[in-house]
């Protein structure tokens, strides 16, 4: 077999989902990056404007680089779990970028390193482009709520990338099969696609409870309804999901926890030793409580009034003003709901 037919033959063993490949070159769409960056839809993701031209140049990354092989492991939960907040699928469990990793290391592994060919195992935070590169790479088209979508996997697919100085013949690059159909922009909460294929970070439920650092804007707390962390609203209603299976990576496997209320007391400590090696984990402890915070005053009773009060007095100014917010809320239903007597 040729280099790529075993490469996607090796992956399927490890337990990728999707694998294509492409040429380490500029890909379609990437001049589009600094427009996006100058309508600051990045939000406080500083690191995404740092050094633009890296990000959108793979050979700028690494120089010796001629071939980019993307791999895909979906995360899709099809049965979710009953319990009050809602975690994005791909962080149920255990933090996918080692599992992944690791996956992406026993593939070069078990392939490029016996060819003689060096590589560089990329995760997410490599600054790549991972996603026009997926399309170039065949994985995928770019739909228009900007996630890979699969003819197979739907949405759902979390990418890796290996960069190699051997050359390999790229796949094809993947045609647009969105159409008209526009139900992941209709379906979004808060209406953060100023238009289609194009996201505006800041209205984005996902950013808002994941990488926005700060209390989030009044605006947006009711809308973010039950979500804890993450939302998966744009991939739950793509109707390429019709062939999607659940996902068969143990990483993404749920974890039961506690209740809300339960959590809302923890100290760092606490935190810390039951997040640790999970996407959670990287919120800390205060954006985990202030999410809480804001899931209660949405959906909370009296019952969570006395765990949010003593949020209240929380030593974190962050927790202290959504607690106090989630107060406000559920003391606004319940005198909303009391019934009114005639005199």
């Amino acid at each position: 077999m040729d280099h790529a037919s075993i490469l996607r033959e090796t992956s399927r063993r490890l337990g990728f989902d999707a694998l294509g490949i492409a040429s380490a070159e500029i890909p379609a769409g990437a001049e589009h990056l600094r427009h996006w960056l100058s309508l600051s839809y990045q939000g406080e993701m500083s690191w995404m404007a740092r050094n633009p031209e890296l990000r959108a140049d793979p050979r700028q990354y690494d120089p010796k680089a001629k071939t980019i092989i993307v791999a895909g492991v979906s995360s899709r939960q099809t049965t979710p779990p009953l319990r009050r907040g809602r975690i994005a699928a791909y962080a149920q469990g255990s933090d996918y970028h080692e599992s992944l990793r690791d996956k992406l290391t026993q593939l070069a592994q078990q392939t490029l390193a016996l060819w003689g060919a060096p590589y560089r195992v990329c995760v997410d935070s490599s600054p790549l482009m991972e996603k026009p590169i997926a399309a170039m790479a065949g994985l995928g088209w770019l739909g228009k709520n900007t996630l890979i979508i699969h003819t197979e996997h739907g949405p759902w697919l979390m990418l890796g990338s290996l960069l190699t100085s051997l050359e390999i013949t790229p796949g094809i690059p993947s045609q647009d099969h969105c159409g008209s159909c526009t139900r992941c922009l209709d379906a979004c909460p808060t209406q953060a696609f100023p238009q289609p294929y194009i996201l505006d970070a800041r209205r984005c439920l996902a950013y808002l409870t994941i990488e926005h650092p700060g209390p989030i804007p009044e605006e947006f707390r009711t809308r973010i309804g039950d979500r804890l962390f993450g939302c998966d609203e744009c991939l739950e209603v793509c109707p390429w999901n019709r062939h999607a299976q659940q996902s068969r990576e143990l990483a993404f496997s749920y974890v039961t926890r506690p209740d809300l209320t339960e959590m809302l007391a923890w100290n760092d400590t606490r935190f810390r030793r039951e997040f640790r090696g999970t996407p959670i984990f990287r919120l800390k402890r205060s954006r985990w409580l202030r999410n809480i915070c804001i899931v209660l005053g949405n959906i909370g009773t009296a019952h969570d009034l006395p765990a949010l009060t003593t949020g209240c007095r929380d030593a974190d100014p962050l927790v202290r003003e959504h607690a106090a917010w989630a107060v406000a809320q559920i003391h606004a239903r319940a005198t909303a709901t009391m019934p009114t007597t005639n005199n």
